[in-house]
């Protein structure tokens, strides 16, 4: 039978599971539920707890076989390494939050008669498993985010989406810095046009050759800058369109400062 899934911001109806000391056919019901549900929502792993029951008992299915592994009272005894994962979770619907696990686990649990069986899991298969018995202590992946993460996805909450956030259109962006150097360019340009004018012919035609520089070097930069400002405005997606425009525009005029000092200077110093 098809359950459904406790979504935020429901709260979930246990604060922890309890182990199974009883293997009968509630337990085994239990599971073939969770197997229909999982099944019903696409879905590759479902703690019991999710579905409001108290037992520990997690499921999850074989991405390439499509088989189910029950685990029974599952525990994490051994893990090794560290890894950062982009993660969702049923609970947290259309969400997403960059959480560090262990890289690889090893786990203990029982199965359907109550047998003892152990595993090692790496990979995406080890942060599923890890996911899903965090679940039975009561907990999901927003206890493991760290204060930057968890600020942050505090805001998606409030949203409702991974994407309307409060930083997704930052008022500074790294390629400003860009503009800055380009600015600081033509200030020199400009320094060095009207130095030509208090120096003989010989010493302005070597100020053009700096001028000449300067101008290629203001080139390569707006390049630079056209082509990373919109890599860079590909992560805030949710301003991408006014950003676009101030891109462009923000090159065309820098570029039409460039080529009319230029000019000038082509005019006065060659």
């Amino acid at each position: 039978m098809i359950k459904e899934i406790i979504t935020y911001p429901t709260p979930p109806s246990v604060k922890y599971a309890t182990d199974v000391r009883v293997f009968d056919a509630e337990i085994f019901s239990l599971i073939e539920d969770m197997k229909d549900t999982i099944n019903a929502n696409s879905l590759y792993g479902l703690a019991a707890f999710q579905i409001g029951s108290y037992y520990n008992v997690v499921v999850v299915k074989n991405e390439s076989t499509s088989n189910f592994l029950e685990l029974i009272n599952p525990r994490i005894i051994s893990h090794s390494g560290k890894v950062e994962s982009l993660e969702k979770t049923a609970y947290f619907p259309k969400l997403s939050a960059n959480v560090t696990r262990y890289e690889k686990i090893g786990i203990v649990y029982q199965d359907r008669e109550g047998n003892q069986h152990s595993l090692r899991a790496d990979g995406n298969f080890s942060i599923l498993l890890q996911r899903k018995i965090d679940y039975t202590f009561g907990s999901s992946f927003l206890n493991k985010l760290s204060k930057e993460e968890k600020k942050l996805f505090q805001k998606k909450l409030e949203f409702g989406s991974d994407i309307a956030i409060s930083e997704s259109c930052p008022t500074l962006f790294n390629r400003d810095y860009i503009i800055k150097v380009i600015n600081a360019v033509m200030i020199a340009m400009v320094a060095l046009l009207m130095g030509s004018l208090f120096v003989d012919e010989t010493t302005s035609k070597q100020l053009w050759g700096y001028e000449v520089y300067l101008f290629l070097s203001a080139i390569f930069l707006n390049i630079v800058y056209f082509f990373y400002a919109q890599y860079e405005g590909k992560k805030f997606t949710s301003c991408t369109s006014c950003q676009i425009g101030n891109i462009i525009g923000t090159a065309v005029i820098s570029l039409f400062k460039l080529f009319v000092i230029t000019l000038l200077s082509y005019f006065i110093m060659d």
